[in-house]
């Protein structure tokens, strides 16, 4: 029998003798961990890999190119953070910024951008950038209200005209039609916070009729003009008559006002749910807020037609006792300067009763003194555990980091939360954790196959140490990067491997795929 005969015979003949097939040949093999899928009870059990995509879940032979040994540890779906400020770093010319390495070293392998009305409106080039400059991670994006905004009316406080109504609706029918996953709003930031919320709903509809969702940083999270329960009366509202679903970005109670006011926000949000509407949440699990100087002291008048006008109403004698009183309250809603620190600029790292007490002078002549030079981010200690806790135990409230500079929860969000409201405090369990940092966030924005582990499922994963996984940012040392995580796999290939990065850069763009309306 020729030589070729033979070996097409042998396999047939092993079959007849009982003999076992070959084992599945697989890329990457993730062998006994506790595994949580995303959905079900955790179990010890393997990952199998092949390609872009996970092939089984539990036990199953296979021969594997690579198998890590992951007894001992926690095998999870890559996190899925739907709040951040990372555009500069997905568009960094520089290609190890472009990793977004503080988020590979929690397990986070996809991130959303344009959050509080700040994504760019043409969306389709956003998401194309990863073509020519490969990413770390995966990431969707939001069409921004307030770059829409400011686009077509600049920052003047006013309303628009029809013409230039007709012109937003177009520009947020645009960035849906490139991708965009919803509209996105900051209604408590100018100019933003100069609009009806008619205004908002016209636009919103726009996203509706493509699929999309509302997100939005809402108008006061505190006591600042409406007040926190109208705030969240607004965003049901605007998607309630919109028709699309609700999304609060990084719900709190902020300031000395509303501080454990979250059982009635709580619900707020679960009547409307009852009432069949679809509204969720984010949070990140820090008591200081990140915003900036501006943001958090100066009244919306005087921001009105933005930093120019802003300055010039700083050095008009007329001015200079209304916008003192009104930043004088502002500050105590905000727990007064000690509760302020600067996180960027000149002053990084003081608190502004710091930065009062070297010029001799109070907190708002500092804070007036500050501004001139520039608007620096600020850490804003204005929240209490007990409402922390109480919204993260909500089923409705998944992690999100809302990652800007300066802040540590660019670093250590999901860390912090795991080592901090897991293990140390038991708000959760880790199946809440990991379920709401992963599942829960696919499915409340479309992300198909991604989320959970299994068979078909894109081959997003993170294996971490529950003995070591936590935060190392503080603060006062807000870059250093979590620790803990031992494999971090993004579309299947190694990202992070024995603690440290590949420099791998296996991120995609994934756009939201329209519903409608884009012909």
């Amino acid at each position: 029998m020729r030589r070729a005969a033979i070996l097409v015979a042998l396999p047939a003949l092993g079959a007849a003798l009982g003999a076992a097939p070959a084992p599945e040949r697989v890329d990457l093999l993730i062998r006994g961990g506790t595994v949580f899928t995303g959905s079900d009870a955790p179990f010890v059990g393997d990952v199998a890999i092949r390609g872009d995509r996970i092939v089984a879940v539990g036990r199953r032979p296979v021969s594997a190119r690579r198998t890590i040994d992951a007894r001992g540890l926690i095998v999870a779906p890559g996190f899925i953070d739907p709040h951040t400020h990372v555009e500069a770093m997905l568009a960094d010319p520089d290609p190890h910024r472009r990793l977004v390495m503080p988020f590979l070293m929690q397990g986070v392998t996809t991130a959303f951008i344009g959050n509080d009305g700040g994504g760019d409106p043409d969306v389709a080039s956003v998401l194309a950038t990863a073509r020519s400059r490969p990413v770390g991670i995966n990431y969707g994006a939001y069409v921004g209200f307030g770059a829409v905004r400011t686009a077509v009316i600049g920052e003047a406080r006013r309303a628009p005209t029809a013409a230039e109504l007709t012109a937003m609706r177009a520009l947020v029918a645009k960035g849906m039609c490139g991708g965009g996953l919803g509209l996105s709003t900051g209604l408590f930031y100018a100019p933003q916070s100069f609009a009806t919320t008619a205004e908002v709903v016209a636009l919103a509809r726009e996203a509706a009729r493509r699929g999309g969702v509302y997100d939005s940083h809402i108008r006061d999270e505190s006591s600042y003009t409406v007040g926190l329960a109208a705030a969240i009366d607004e965003a049901i509202r605007i998607g309630r008559d919109a028709g699309l679903p609700v999304h609060i970005s990084h719900i709190k109670a902020l300031g000395v006002d509303v501080q454990g006011r979250a059982p009635a926000i709580i619900a707020q949000v679960e009547a409307a749910r009852r009432a069949g509407q679809a509204v969720t949440a984010d949070q990140y699990p820090w008591s200081a807020s990140g915003t900036s100087l501006v943001a958090s002291l100066v009244p919306l008048w005087a921001q009105d037609g933005g930093r120019p006008a802003l300055l010039a109403r700083f050095a008009d004698p007329a001015l200079a006792a209304r916008l003192r009183t009104d930043m004088v309250e502002n500050l105590r809603k905000r727990g007064g300067p000690a509760a302020l620190l600067i996180t960027e600029g000149a002053e990084k790292g003081r608190t502004l009763a710091a930065v009062a007490s070297a010029q001799g002078t109070d907190a708002v002549a500092a804070a007036i003194a500050v501004i001139r030079v520039a608007d620096p981010a600020v850490a804003s200690f204005n929240q209490s555990e007990a409402d922390i806790a109480a919204f993260m135990r909500r089923p409705w409230v998944m992690t999100g980091s809302d990652a800007s500079t300066g802040h540590p929860r660019v670093y250590g969000t999901f860390a912090r939360k795991y080592a901090k409201y897991v293990v140390a405090e038991r708000v959760l369990s880790l199946r809440a954790f990991i379920e709401r940092s992963s599942a829960l966030t696919a499915d409340t924005f479309g992300l198909e196959n991604r989320g959970r582990l299994r068979a078909s499922a894109f081959a997003d994963v993170v294996v971490f140490d529950p003995r070591r996984y936590a935060a190392r940012a503080t603060y006062e040392q807000p870059e250093l990067p979590a620790a803990g995580v031992r494999t971090v796999v993004v579309n299947g290939v190694i990202a992070v491997d024995n603690g440290r990065l590949t420099g791998a850069a296996a991120g995609r763009a994934l756009p939201h795929h329209p519903s409608a309306g884009c012909d």
